[in-house]
């Protein structure tokens, strides 16, 4: 990454012109081959910008010159560049990416881990159990051997409800199963899914994911 702060105007010629007088900018250009102009405002929106596939001309001497930055459909922006007072480039390596904290899929790694959570004596059928119309998130059995099928959510709102409504419809059809309950379980559960869910037969449970992580510890609460 390359990361250039300068005097700067800049112009857009393509499917419409636009024009940012002078003023001293970050110019950002990327390992991707992308451009974009920044102010020390608006969070992380660029002023301007062209992203990849473009070409980017550097005709820079003693400090000033122009960028010529062209993409694959002739659009251009014309950076002209009066001063540079900082210019440093920098190899980031791969990123890997944004892992994202209490989605639906950890949820269900952790309520198999700790399949307890439902009640004592649980015990895991499979992850992912497999219908017609797509998988139950965790089919296990409880303390007394009935067939459960669980459904997560992160927020649980009526639509949740009425998928685990056509997964019970199905797997009571199978034998080897039947009879088969339901549990809806997320972080927030709306009071009309709640409504919905006692009105099939569903129970719900609200689940605690720093408790099931393991960073909270409910005995410690004061409240």
């Amino acid at each position: 990454m390359r990361l250039v702060i300068a005097r700067c105007s800049v112009d857009y010629i393509g499917r419409l012109t636009a024009h940012l007088p002078m003023a001293t900018r970050l110019l950002l250009v990327k390992a991707d081959g992308s451009v974009s102009i920044h102010a020390d405002d608006r969070a992380y929106k660029p002023l301007n910008w062209m992203t990849p596939p473009c070409r980017l001309e550097d005709e820079l001497a003693d400090g000033s010159g122009t960028w010529t930055v062209t993409n694959k459909a002739g659009e251009q922006l014309i950076i002209t560049i009066e001063a540079v007072e900082h210019d440093h480039s920098h190899d980031l390596g791969v990123d890997p990416g944004l892992q994202k904290d209490g989605v639906e899929a950890e949820l269900q790694r952790l309520l198999a881990l700790h399949v307890e959570t439902f009640g004592a004596g649980w015990s895991l059928v499979r992850r992912e159990y497999p219908t017609a119309i797509g998988p139950v998130d965790l089919l296990c059995r409880d303390a007394s051997g009935t067939t459960v099928a669980v459904e997560i959510k992160r927020r649980g709102e009526i639509d949740g409800v009425e998928q685990l409504t056509r997964y019970l419809e199905l797997l009571n059809r199978d034998p080897l199963l039947a009879p088969v309950k339901g549990v809806f379980a997320a972080q927030e559960i709306k009071p009309q899914a709640r409504v919905l869910a006692a009105d099939r037969g569903i129970d719900c449970l609200t689940v605690d994911y720093a408790v099931l992580k393991g960073t909270d510890d409910p005995t410690q609460r004061l409240f």
